[in-house]
């Protein structure tokens, strides 16, 4: 199988670099703080470990509507109303994966061959590569 030149002419992550240089550090003893792919330095508490075990338990193991069940879209709208006194409608939310995730899918939906996208600095390192793999152009600002 032959590899897309778009593919072929993005470089390595600097995410996963770092993330693997301070694996190492920490490896060899070395008192080190990541700054790499985000993971946080503590387990995953046990009241969300309980509720993943609750869900399974349940059966709530087949896909679900694209945008996020509808009750979790409308505990986001619950939440925003009372927290920020923000207004908005279940069809107005959308639950993803993460930043990165949704940003990608933006670009490959809206974006046509030589587009410019504005990335204000300091940004994620994965952005610009997330835009030309679009057919995007980064701009730094």
């Amino acid at each position: 199988m032959e590899l897309s030149r778009k593919l072929l002419a993005i470089k390595p992550s600097a995410t996963m670099a770092i993330t693997a240089a301070a694996k190492a550090m920490k490896a060899a003893g070395e008192d080190v703080v990541g700054f790499g792919a985000g993971e946080p330095d503590f387990d995953t508490p046990e009241f969300i470990k309980a509720a993943a075990k609750e869900a399974l338990d349940k059966g709530l193991t087949k896909y679900t509507d694209a945008a996020g069940t509808l009750e979790l879209r409308e505990a986001i709208v619950k939440r925003y109303e009372e927290e920020y006194g923000l207004s908005y409608s279940a069809d107005q939310i959308v639950v993803s994966n993460g930043a990165k995730h949704t940003l990608t899918n933006i670009f490959q939906a809206i974006l046509n061959p030589g587009d410019e996208v504005i990335i204000p600095a300091p940004y994620w390192v994965s952005y610009p590569v997330m835009v030309q793999m679009a057919d995007g152009v980064p701009v730094h600002v």
